[in-house]
């Protein structure tokens, strides 16, 4: 390989990490500033993608209704399975 090639390869390596490094901070930073705008308490939490998640909390009230939705669900279930195995 001719030294022109070598010293163009490692320079072109060297500006690449340089930029992933970059961009690594500048996705953490446009996070910061969309947990700022939502202004929500919510963590966030990072995505495989480079892009942030916020992760929801619920409140009491919110679980017991969907936890009273569930329940209905199943007891539907359950009636509709016993009724197919008496026929």
């Amino acid at each position: 390989m001719p030294k022109e090639l070598a010293l163009d390869r490692s320079i072109l390596e060297a500006a690449l990490v340089g930029l992933e490094a970059q961009r690594q901070r500048i996705e953490e930073q446009i996070a910061q500033v969309r947990s700022r705008i939502s202004g929500r308490g919510g963590r966030v939490t990072p995505m495989t993608a480079g892009v942030a998640k916020r992760t929801r909390k619920l409140g009491a009230a919110a679980r017991k209704r969907i936890a009273a939705a569930q329940k209905k669900r199943w007891a539907e279930f359950r009636k509709q399975k016993a009724a197919a195995a008496k026929k």
